[in-house]
């Protein structure tokens, strides 16, 4: 593909070289550049990508993608000038691997908490359902039954659109994809053709990049705004956030909701640890999870099946056939008769929920959290965080968590400050990760409940830049074992 057919339609102010060379491929990390490839240099947060110019170019790059003209162009290399090359770099991956979301069903899951579950049971149902399908997500992306491994929530949209075309040549039909807050605000989905959009809820997290709440929820929202006409809107009526969402989408916009009318409704007739008894719709289902969180999740799940053309009837029983998601609400059984919870979460929304699906499972024992807050990262969850385990719990050991380059117990008092002296006497604090675990399982009884939060799905620590291997499951296993 030449560049003049890259940028065509893409508002450029200046155009430097000849506009007909050949482009091999598009990058924004100047390491990867190859011979004839297209530099797009890109002002992040961190750094400014217009300083690895020079190493693109030498590497081989035939052409730049920038926001300043070059003083000194350099002889066979081609620069188109634009007024953001974030706002551009959509477009023209898009563009450069054929427009794969034009040829899929892609929909994208933005929210809060429940990205992770509703993207991934999408993707499972529709392959019971016996589809080709994609999924796009934190814990691992799939092209139909082959792993991925993720790096981001939403790659950056050169690698998402590659991964789109290996989807659509590979035969898939649907393609399922998280989209967190960052790739919305830093156009990582630009120039992509959604066939619907989902959304789960709303609460603090990520403060430390967006700044405010009102930045978070609008990332959020432009999700929605840019939704073109063909597309669905589902969103979640319980959420104060969920008509706020869809407020000025042009899609056809559904509702969900477990406590009020909406088009797709659900209660709860029983709740176990092993699942519950759901009315959907009014037809009642079995399924192999727990908690009113849940229900919500398989309340999206069930919605969009329904607007992307499955019968109620089919869309059930699939969905009574389907399992947790790695590291949401994993459940395991001690020998001395407790039972251990893993959970991914990491924000006190989050924590509130797994908490309360716990208290909703009818219990005669204690329940034991162990939970942390991540390093270089929103601090004012932190407090919050402790709070919410404290109220819901017998007792809580905070630990750490991914203490990325902060000491540990720094992030720990971080958490003791939102607690008094009254919560302070159901709180142990012990740093080391595993030692907390095996704290828990020390002190828990038969029918207690111990809940290991906040890594999930997760099977490393980061620690002063270094990921050494920790698997929450893992480590309750050998607990047991021992």
């Amino acid at each position: 593909m030449t560049f003049s057919e890259l940028i065509k339609g893409i508002k450029t102010s200046a155009v430097i070289g000849e506009a007909n060379v050949n482009i091999t491929g598009v990058e924004i990390d100047s390491r990867k550049v190859k011979e004839g490839n297209l530099f797009v240099a890109i002002k992040g947060t961190q750094v400014d990508g217009h300083q690895y110019i020079p190493k693109a170019i030498e590497l081989g790059a035939a052409a730049i993608l920038c926001e300043e003209a070059p003083q000194q162009p350099q002889p066979n290399v081609t620069y188109a000038v634009v007024k953001s090359t974030e706002d551009e770099v959509g477009k023209v991956a898009t563009r450069f691997f054929g427009d794969p979301s034009k040829h899929l069903k892609l929909v994208g899951v933005t929210g809060t908490n429940g990205k992770t579950t509703v993207a991934t049971l999408l993707y499972n149902l529709f392959r019971k359902l016996g589809h080709k399908c994609g999924l796009l997500s934190t814990v691992c992306n799939f092209i139909e039954g082959q792993e991925i491994p993720a790096d981001h929530t939403t790659p950056d949209p050169i690698e998402l659109n590659e991964l789109l075309a290996k989807m659509l040549a590979a035969g898939c039909e649907y393609v399922f994809m998280e989209c967190s807050s960052h790739a919305i605000a830093q156009k990582r989905i630009g120039g992509l053709t959604f066939t619907g959009g989902i959304f789960t809820n709303l609460t603090r997290d990520h403060l430390d990049y967006h700044k405010t709440f009102e930045n978070y929820r609008n990332a959020k929202k432009s999700f929605f705004d840019g939704l073109p006409k063909s597309a669905f809107a589902i969103t979640n009526a319980d959420d104060k956030n969920g008509m706020v969402m869809v407020q000025n989408t042009k899609a056809s916009v559904k509702t969900y909701s477990i406590q009020s009318m909406a088009d797709f409704k659900a209660r709860i007739i029983e709740c176990h640890f092993q699942g519950m008894y759901l009315a959907i719709d009014g037809q009642e289902v079995g399924v192999q999870f727990t908690g009113k969180f849940n229900v919500s999740n398989l309340l999206a799940v069930y919605g969009a099946a329904r607007m992307l053309g499955k019968q109620r009837e089919e869309t059930l029983i699939a969905m009574s056939t389907l399992h947790t998601v790695n590291g949401r609400m994993d459940t395991l059984q001690s020998p001395e008769g407790f039972t251990a919870i893993v959970d991914y979460a990491h924000t006190p929304d989050a924590l509130k929920n797994v908490l309360l699906a716990i208290h909703e499972v009818d219990g005669k024992g204690h329940i034991i959290t162990v939970c942390g807050a991540g390093g270089n990262r929103d601090k004012g969850k932190r407090p919050l965080m402790a709070k919410q385990a404290v109220q819901l719990s017998d007792k809580v050991i905070i630990t750490s968590d991914n203490p990325r380059f902060e000491d540990p117990q720094d992030i720990i008092n971080d958490m003791l400050a939102g607690l008094d002296a009254q919560d302070q006497k159901k709180v142990l604090t012990i740093a080391d990760r595993k030692e907390a675990i095996r704290t828990a399982c020390m002190l828990a009884q038969k029918q207690d409940v111990i809940l290991v939060a906040g890594k999930g799905h997760e099977t490393y620590q980061e620690i002063k830049g270094v990921k050494h291997h920790f698997d929450d499951k893992e480590v309750l296993r050998d607990i047991f074992a021992q």
